[in-house]
């Protein structure tokens, strides 16, 4: 539960990425940071606690830039810290902030360490800025360190990095973690959650995995995993102030409580006429591929696991199917067995849970009918991966402990019990 934001402008960033870390408190935090490029030094800020402690650092201490980057961190891998706190920098130099695991940590950092280079955190995240300090100091681009870097790594990340001898750019990785860019003028944002810059940017540019992009201020180029610069599609997202705001509500989870019957009506509106639920509202061709089905494969992780729970009994009593329903972090690992006319179905509020992800490419090497994504982002990557997909149209879900994104889930996956029965 981590959150980037970067940026480049013609104008002072560092109030705007702070501003940016607040619209992500609702991720879960126990730290906060911030480094921004002041010509021949980086100011670098880090505050253990609410972000709120950062900011007020940051106005005793006024540091002016146009180039920066910033992160809310919840402990993985080290206790929560000022020292375990991103952004992390190598020797002064290069400072990056990263969402994500490591899988292969350990063996990078006593390799590094071999190579020189002093830990000073307790994370993961620490070796990344290290990695592109060793391959810039052997005269490479920050691009083309990323690349070297990302050869390196295993698991999931998304990067935003920036180097003392650049003060135009920064750079930025995706792997499994979601990242995106956002189109200003005069100025271009990255943001691991498009709210961190809703209020910056209507238009959004969604990296896929292994995609590495430079970004400055009046423009961005974006390379895919082999190297070759490659156009994404801009998405124009209106995400209204009243969305993201509490209102007259003590806090967010009493507003999306009490938002539940719109949400749901938002989830049924246009799917249902007379008696019946109208044909191929899960996508062309959906309801003719449904009526070939033998048996359901739910996964899932969290409260969207316990929808799933709950409409496992649906397809059986409903649809009369048999239900199978499995973590998604344990699915891959049992080695599943894949019945004829088999369908898979995914279910996630953000569509960019990395296990629930995961899953998915694993079952697509398997003999699956088709997959079917029940999702409330339509940009998020489970929806662009999946073969099928009905949208809760819930809005943005703020409050951490789930409401409105359970209950619409459980709306749409009754939909779907009842096409398939």
């Amino acid at each position: 539960m981590c959150g980037i934001i970067a940026a480049a402008s013609t104008r002072n960033v560092g109030k705007l990425l702070v501003q940016g870390l607040h619209k992500m408190e609702y991720r879960g935090y126990d730290s906060a940071g911030i480094a921004l490029h002041q010509n021949e030094s980086i100011a670098h800020l880090r505050a253990l606690g609410k972000v709120q402690i950062l900011e007020d650092m940051m106005v005793a201490e006024k540091p002016k830039s146009k180039l920066g980057i910033a992160h809310t961190r919840w402990a993985t891998h080290g206790e929560p810290s000022e020292a375990n706190a991103h952004p992390h920098k190598s020797k002064d130099s290069v400072y990056i902030v990263h969402n994500g695991i490591i899988e292969n940590y350990v063996e990078l950092r006593d390799s590094l360490i071999k190579d020189g280079y002093d830990f000073t955190s307790q994370t993961d995240s620490e070796l990344i800025a290290h990695l592109l300090d060793y391959y810039l100091s052997q005269n490479n681009s920050m691009i083309d360190s990323m690349y070297l870097a990302k050869a390196k790594l295993e698991g999931a990340y998304a990067i935003a990095a920036i180097d003392i001898k650049d003060d135009k750019n920064l750079v930025v990785a995706r792997n499994k973690s979601p990242l995106l860019i956002g189109i200003g003028t005069d100025e271009m944002f990255a943001a691991s959650d498009p709210l961190a810059i809703a209020q910056l940017t209507n238009d959004f540019v969604f990296l896929e995995d292994g995609d590495v992009a430079e970004i400055s201020a009046e423009s961005y180029r974006i390379f895919d995993d082999s190297k070759t610069e490659v156009t994404r599609d801009i998405t124009r997202i209106d995400i209204s102030s009243q969305a993201t705001s509490k209102g007259d509500y003590r806090h967010y989870m009493e507003k999306e409580i009490y938002e539940q019957p719109d949400a749901v009506s938002n989830t049924i509106d246009g799917r249902i006429g007379g008696e019946d639920v109208l044909d191929n509202i899960f996508g062309l061709g959906s309801s003719e591929l449904f009526s070939k089905v033998k048996r359901i494969q739910i996964v899932a992780c969290g409260t969207s696991l316990h929808a799933g729970r709950v409409a496992a009994n649906w397809f059986s009593s409903i649809a009369e199917l048999p239900c199978q329903i499995d973590y998604a972090s344990e699915y891959r690992y049992r080695n599943p067995h894949v019945d004829e006319n088999s369908l898979i179905i995914t279910i996630s509020q953000s569509g960019e849970t990395a296990d629930t992800l995961a899953a998915l490419n694993f079952a697509k090497e398997k003999d699956y009918l088709a997959s079917l994504a029940i999702c409330n982002v339509p940009t998020s990557s489970l929806a662009r991966e999946s073969d099928f997909v009905l949208f809760t149209n819930a809005g943005p879900e703020i409050g951490v402990a789930s409401t409105k994104a359970f209950t619409t889930q459980l709306a749409g996956l009754m939909l779907l019990s009842a096409v398939i029965g």
